[in-house]
């Protein structure tokens, strides 16, 4: 005990702040005790929840009959919808095919598309350009008539892509689209800003001249842009005869 004993404080200080430190001791105060010595707790294992299955859209047929078969069937987004399925119709090589919105009041009775008024006025605009019903092809965006006559939102996306896959499986030479719901299932965009231009559509056949109208119905509401639907008319026929 006699002898000069020199006590470094400061590196016992530091020493013990490393073993604390090694301890798991990060804070000085905390809310609530804590055994800084004590074993770590597992975490909980965090078992997810069961996914619902997904029900993806049935495949599309590959072969033109079948897929004018299935269109008429319960795969399709207007199975509720009420009304009839009125089915696309027209030879399958046909260089000039038609793609209208959907079927008019008047066209489940008859069980064709455009009738009455429409379809006469339809039928005169082919007259001019030297066709008829029995040379195209012949079909509509909705197989059945929506409430209204307007295509809802969330289905169009679909029926655009069944409508694609109709044009790919005729491949004609030109398609003549008549009204917007028509020009925004294939050119994905609003008529008449579609107007005007022969559009490209590529499919795994190759490629279609696509061009964008009025409606029949729209002309007869509004018979001055007759002169805009003449010269679309001819667009469609340029570079085929």
């Amino acid at each position: 005990m006699g002898a000069d004993q020199h006590l470094d404080w400061m590196s016992s200080a530091a020493s013990a702040l490393d073993w604390w430190q090694e301890a798991g001791v990060d804070m000085l105060v905390d809310d609530a005790p804590r055994d800084w010595l004590a074993e770590p707790m597992a975490a909980p294992v965090a078992f997810a929840a069961p996914v619902a299955p997904v029900h993806l859209p049935a495949a599309i047929p590959e072969a033109l009959a079948d897929f004018i078969a299935w269109r008429g069937g319960d795969a399709v987004p207007e199975v509720e919808w009420r009304g009839v399925s009125i089915a696309a119709t027209g030879p399958a090589d046909a260089a000039i095919m038609v793609l209208v919105d959907c079927p008019d009041k008047d066209d489940g009775a008859a069980g064709m598309l455009m009738t009455g008024a429409t379809g006469a006025l339809f039928d005169r605009m082919l007259a001019a350009i030297g066709l008829s019903r029995d040379v195209i092809h012949l079909a509509a965006v909705c197989a059945k008539r929506p409430v209204a006559g307007r295509m809802p939102r969330e289905v169009e996306a679909r029926l655009a892509e069944i409508s694609r896959h109709h044009i790919g499986l005729v491949a004609p030479k030109r398609v003549l689209l008549l009204g917007n719901a028509a020009s925004r299932a294939i050119l994905g965009a609003e008529m008449p800003g579609t107007r005007g231009s022969l559009h490209p559509f590529n499919h795994k056949r190759g490629e279609t001249g696509v061009v964008a109208s009025f409606h029949p119905r729209f002309l007869i509401e509004k018979p001055a842009a007759k002169a805009e639907a003449w010269k679309d008319l001819q667009l469609l026929m340029g570079g085929l005869r």
